[in-house]
């Protein structure tokens, strides 16, 4: 019988499939009736994934993993693998930089997307069990992701890595949640498994490959994993033996990539090699805190593509660190001051170009920051009222966003805390209907 309602239990954190295809099928209409897979031609097919679409040309036309700007400049490891490697195969199959291939990346991102509403409702289900309103929440916020033009924007126009790693790391999410039995009535007779750690190892091996910047939630999130077995019979030993295990598969996933760039380099590169010139980038006075600089050499007219070149890669990125500590030892207010202005930036909206005019920007800045200000409100609301998980997530608000507030940000970085954040905005309109319909019932008693 307990076995029974175990189970029972697990299903109900199982989001309806409906859901998932609804949210495929409306994105890959969209990009097909709206033509999203007709990318600009301009530049060379920049905007066919920018530095990754061209690595993946490289790869595919017999140049190596190379070239992620205009022409051919030699090796690189200016982006983590994966993603141009994924991009490689769809080349390989349906052609480099054609019609066919921008749709078939497109539906793969869309994929991703879709299936992230279902991580959101088992999220949203496993950590709100104690309000009562588990089902409800998890459902809205498992529709909103799959129907809301906003979440879907990253899978059917970009072609980038962004739906894939907002997966992936839901993923995470949902696995520690898991980990921790976090829902469960009946604890698990043994939840922190080696396969579960494994997998733990092999999801942030596969992020890390993806966009490295997420990494600062890694030892936080397994930290939190950990003190959850604290809690059982078995004790914090057999724990820590499985997140070694974890660590195991996680390095067994970067090792093949670190031991290319040593070979290629002849340095220690773990994951991306482009710091330095984005770093330096990123205090110029040209740059004033936004996204678009000087200094990296996107394409031919760029004044120090010719530098790049010419000096290879690795030897243009050191120098370019060095210029930018030296500017930051330098004028260190100046730097506090753009880091101020690209936290604000992250939360409120990076400005764009109001060339579809100043009421289409309005709506979409209060859009952005709406969103923003709804998920803290319900992160706030969440760890007063001490909902599992809510402590977790509080450290996903503070370390995915810190790289970018010290190096560049773009409205696209925010878009793997998203889930979380749809998952809480719905939290506190949840919250306040219900405590509307309280206050409505006792005031009808008392009448």
């Amino acid at each position: 019988m307990a076995r029974f309602q175990i189970s029972e239990k697990k299903s109900s954190f199982r989001a309806p499939w409906s859901i998932f295809w609804v949210g495929f099928l409306l994105r890959v209409a969209y990009i097909t009736l709206a033509h999203t897979y007709r990318i600009r031609l301009s530049e060379d097919h920049l905007q066919f994934g920018w530095e990754m679409g061209r690595i993946a040309r490289a790869l595919v036309t017999g140049f190596g993993y190379a070239d992620p700007f205009t022409g051919h400049s030699g090796p690189t490891a200016w982006v983590p693998p994966l993603y141009p490697l994924l991009l490689a195969g769809v080349f390989k199959i349906f052609g480099v930089y054609t019609a066919q291939s921008a749709w078939v990346i497109l539906a793969i991102n869309s994929i991703f997307s879709a299936a992230t509403a279902l991580l959101i409702y088992e999220i949203a289900a496993r950590c709100f069990q104690t309000t009562g309103r588990a089902e409800k929440i998890a459902l809205w916020s498992a529709w909103l992701w799959a129907l809301y033009p906003a979440a879907m924007q990253y899978a059917v126009h970009w072609v980038w890595d962004m739906a894939l790693t907002t997966f992936l790391f839901s993923a995470v999410i949902v696995l520690a949640l898991r980990v921790r039995s976090i829902g469960e009535d009946h604890s698990e007779p043994n939840p922190q498994s080696v396969l579960r750690w494994s997998l733990f190892g092999l999801l942030w091996g596969m992020i890390a490959l993806l966009n490295s910047t997420i990494l600062l939630f890694l030892p936080v999130c397994g930290i939190w994993m950990l003190l959850g077995a604290g809690k059982e019979k078995a004790g914090l030993g057999p724990a820590i033996a499985k997140a070694f295990i974890a660590a195991i598969v996680f390095l067994a996933c970067l090792i093949p990539w670190m031991a290319r760039n040593e070979n290629v380099f002849h340095a220690f590169i773990p994951i991306r090699g482009n710091l330095g010139a984005e770093l330096h980038d990123s205090v110029l006075d040209s740059y004033n805190g936004f996204t678009v600089g000087t200094r990296v050499p996107v394409c031919d007219v760029c004044p120090d593509y010719l530098e790049y070149k010419s000096m290879g890669e690795y030897a243009y990125v050191l120098r370019e660190g060095k210029l930018g500590r030296e500017h930051i030892r330098t004028h260190k207010l100046r730097f506090f001051e753009l880091a101020l202005k690209r936290f604000y930036f992250y939360w409120v909206s990076v400005p764009k170009p109001v060339e579809k005019g100043v009421l289409n920007e309005a709506f979409r800045v209060l859009n952005y920051s709406f969103v923003s200000l709804a998920a803290l409100l319900g992160l706030a609301l969440a760890l007063k009222q001490r909902i599992p998980g809510a402590k977790l997530f509080a450290w996903a608000f503070a370390l995915l966003p810190l790289t970018y507030y010290f190096v560049t940000v773009q409205a696209r970085f925010r878009h793997p805390l998203e889930p979380l954040m749809t998952i809480l905005a719905v939290y506190l309109f949840q919250s306040a209907t219900s405590s509307n319909r309280k206050s409505k019932i006792c005031g009808e008693i008392a009448n």
